[in-house]
């Protein structure tokens, strides 16, 4: 299918200085806890930065980030973020829901307004950076982002080691070449668990799928996160592990490496 020919969102002029898709083919590879730490970890040298949930279904990123029972503000009929004690301005359906528990029973065309009204209904302020947690595959959120977007800055693809999710994530992959990112990343998330009694490293998923698909497929390797159980349970917690001295330190190389990709020049 021709994604240009697609019923097509309406593109937003947007207020940030750099756009990321976070994205993933499949779900279970820890894609918005690496889209939340990324922005955690950033913002601490940037300017603002945005976060926006697009995943309408599974918004756990307000939940992530300790604000789940904040209700937003609307003023002159715009939005009004969340603002989170990390120098992270937040947007997601789930601030929105009547319940924690209330499933969102939408078809695709009332997805893809809910989508554009979350870009162009929202004050999101001038930004340095806007981060889109995207859902899992590639289909109405993500191809809607995509073209509100207009070509996002960088489209970064979460996968785990094994086949299985690299399978998936090739997908996502050549879907952000198909919408127009201008550079497109590979992280590799729960490359490993450290033993706790031995200090060896255990390959829980595979070694080293996310560096063979991104050189498979011709895109950039921007680095590995190892399985902590502490980034776990800080997240269940409401706490960033990038914000926690004793986690945060493969989220803040990892940023350090996405946002010097993101200014880099387009290959």
């Amino acid at each position: 299918m021709d994604v240009e020919k697609a019923s097509a969102a309406k593109k937003v002029k947007i207020t940030a200085d750099k756009t990321l898709m976070v994205l993933s083919g499949k779900g279970g590879v820890g894609k918005s806890t690496v889209a939340v730490n990324l922005a955690v970890a950033l913002a601490e040298s940037l300017g603002p930065v945005g976060l926006l949930d697009a995943d309408l279904h599974g918004p756990n990123v307000p939940k992530l980030l300790g604000v789940e029972h904040v209700r937003p503000e609307v003023r002159d009929g715009k939005l009004i973020p969340v603002e989170t004690p990390y120098r992270v301005k937040v947007v997601s359906m789930g601030f929105l829901l009547p319940q924690r528990d209330s499933p969102l029973i939408w078809r695709g065309p009332l997805k893809m307004k809910a989508i554009q009204q979350l870009f162009d209904q929202v004050k999101w302020g001038k930004l340095d950076l806007l981060v889109v947690d995207l859902p899992p595959g590639t289909g109405d959120e993500p191809l809607s982002v995509a073209q509100i977007l207009g070509g996002a800055d960088g489209a970064l693809i979460v996968t785990t080691p094994q086949e299985l999710a690299r399978l998936d994530a090739s997908k996502a992959i050549s879907f952000a070449r198909k919408v127009g990112a201008k550079r497109i990343g590979v992280v590799e998330n729960m490359s490993y668990l450290t033993c706790p009694h031995c200090g060896k490293e255990i390959d829980l998923f595979g070694k080293g799928g996310g560096r063979k698909l991104a050189e498979e497929m011709g895109v950039e390797f921007l680095g590995s996160l190892p399985f902590v159980p502490a980034v776990i349970g800080a997240g269940d917690r409401g706490i960033p592990a990038a914000s926690l001295e004793e986690v945060r330190e493969p989220f803040v190389e990892l940023a350090l490496q996405v946002w010097e990709w993101l200014n880099r020049e387009p290959a």
